[in-house]
């Protein structure tokens, strides 16, 4: 077997992605991305090796994800826009041998030390920008073709960064089942076909997009237009004239697209699916969206660990709020904290069990240890109800992670970064809710021997070291952090 088989059997006229402005045939897709496998081959690219992508919405995030996949190679989709730090450490932790560049990431490479970077054999450049050393993507899309390298169901297919269930940022490993398990799940509640036309503004570097958006679409024959930056008008704009039939986003999408001024009375009247997912949706922003357009805006849950979707409300009865119900395949429990089933309409921890289920944490036999049961329940750390019609309704996270317009934010690296500042003495970080992203970051900061600090002049500080939606957008400076009788920060008190 082979994920990338799912772009087999569509007709070679039939529109597969729309990307600035220039549309790709799932003919010329598929021609393209056999010549870029043909290409890896000849450069001793194979099964096992890694191939980081430093890419936005693009068809040559879309051709190199596919031909990666198509030889056994395994992606690594990492956001192009991070910094440097971040980017090396992504790197330090997938080892890969490739890496393909587009110009937002060109100047953070550049700032990656040596010793890191010599450790990728293979640099290829997009768009024609200049990196020394680089092949150019264009000049692999033309060469021999090659056929696509089966593989064994377990094989690794994708390294997904997230904050996950286990805490620091790792990269949880999904095998090619995993996707493919998950498409065909979201795939029974959706009903993705050849006549729709799917808007793609979630980032492929994150599960949701890569594989909600991209691959499920891709599965069923549909066109992807692809959307490298959010704008509500442009937005509106887009949805009316590319005929959008599915439209999935973050909570944050919505929110902007329910503040509208002048909105366009007729520019959802093609949607037959809302989606939000990544974090909650307020529900007066549902409500808010349902009164002015007429559109249900349906949620659904999941996470990278679990390929992702894990519930829809897609089919059943509207309720705001409700996460749905658990997609085929995948059996849900919610247990107490000694790990038995809790009665009905009482908070329990989300367990997951399927074959979406991801392999483990790269590398971290013991942070997988801490999420997998040996009988195979994923540990989520998140808290549901469920009511008497089985309806699912997210409660609360037992971790802390903080989820800013759908990114998983752990607070210990951001403590981490706030921590190395010569001038902070202790520091603790915290979500609070926030009217357009769901969750804001705020820091609250000791200093050093009462030294005076300027709120900008931290956060610009941590704009140098993290992705901008990591950063604290509130710096508070206390005096001391309230603690327990044995010094454990209480951060509720501070929420």
């Amino acid at each position: 077997m082979n994920l990338a088989h799912i772009l087999d059997a569509h007709p070679d006229p039939s529109t597969a992605l729309v990307s600035r402005g220039r549309n790709t045939t799932y003919g010329t897709l598929r021609q393209q991305i056999a010549s870029m496998r043909g290409a890896l081959l000849r450069e001793n690219v194979g099964k096992g090796d890694v191939v980081a992508l430093l890419c936005g919405n693009s068809r040559y995030f879309v051709v190199s994800y596919f031909a990666a996949i198509g030889i056994g190679a395994v992606i690594a989709p990492l956001n192009p826009t991070s910094p440097a730090p971040e980017i090396e450490g992504e790197l330090l932790a997938i080892k890969p041998t490739v890496v393909v560049i587009e110009p937002s990431a060109a100047a953070a490479w550049e700032l990656i030390p040596s010793v890191t970077s010599s450790a990728v054999r293979i640099v290829i450049s997009t768009e024609g920008h200049s990196i020394p050393g680089a092949l150019t993507i264009d000049d692999m899309l033309s060469g021999a073709p090659a056929d696509i390298v089966e593989v064994e169901s377990s094989h690794p297919a994708a390294y997904m960064f997230t904050s996950g269930t286990a805490g620091s940022p790792k990269a949880a490993v999904l095998t090619h089942n995993n996707l493919l398990t998950n498409i065909h799940q979201a795939n029974v509640a959706e009903h993705i076909g050849p006549d729709d036309v799917t808007f793609g503004v979630l980032p492929l570097f994150h599960i949701f997009g890569l594989n909600v958006v991209l691959g499920t679409t891709l599965a069923g024959g549909g066109c992807v237009v692809l959307v490298q930056r959010f704008d509500p008008v442009s937005a509106m704009e887009t949805i009316a004239e590319r005929k959008v039939t599915v439209l999935p986003g973050a909570p944050s999408m919505w929110m902007a697209l329910a503040q509208l001024d002048h909105p366009t009375p007729t520019g959802f009247a093609g949607v037959r699916i809302a989606l939000s997912g990544a974090a909650k949706l307020p529900e007066q922003i549902s409500q808010s969206i349902s009164a002015r357009f007429g559109l249900q805006v349906h949620e659904g849950y999941g996470l990278t660990e679990a390929a992702p979707v894990v519930t829809t409300s897609i089919g059943l009865a509207w309720i705001p709020g409700s996460i749905g119900r658990t997609v085929p395949g995948i059996e849900l429990r919610l247990v107490d904290e000694n790990g038995d089933d809790v009665l009905v309409g009482d908070s329990g921890e989300i367990w997951i069990r399927g074959e979406n289920i991801f392999a483990g944490y790269l590398d971290d036999p013991e942070a997988t240890a801490r999420v997998l049961t040996r009988d195979g329940w994923l540990r989520t750390g998140d808290i549901a109800v469920v009511d008497e019609d089985g309806h699912l309704y997210m409660v609360d996270r037992m971790k802390d992670l903080i989820i800013v317009s759908g990114f998983n934010v752990f607070p210990a690296e951001v403590e981490g970064v706030l921590s190395a500042h010569p001038d902070i003495a202790e520091v603790v970080v915290v979500g609070t809710p926030h009217p357009h992203t769901g969750e804001a970051v705020r820091a609250y900061v000791v200093t050093r021997n009462g030294v005076h600090l300027d709120e900008d002049a931290i956060i610009d500080y941590c704009r140098t070291k993290l992705a901008r939606y990591k950063c604290p957008s509130k710096v508070l400076f206390v005096d001391a952090l309230p603690r327990n009788l044995t010094g454990k920060v209480q951060r509720f008190a501070l929420r």
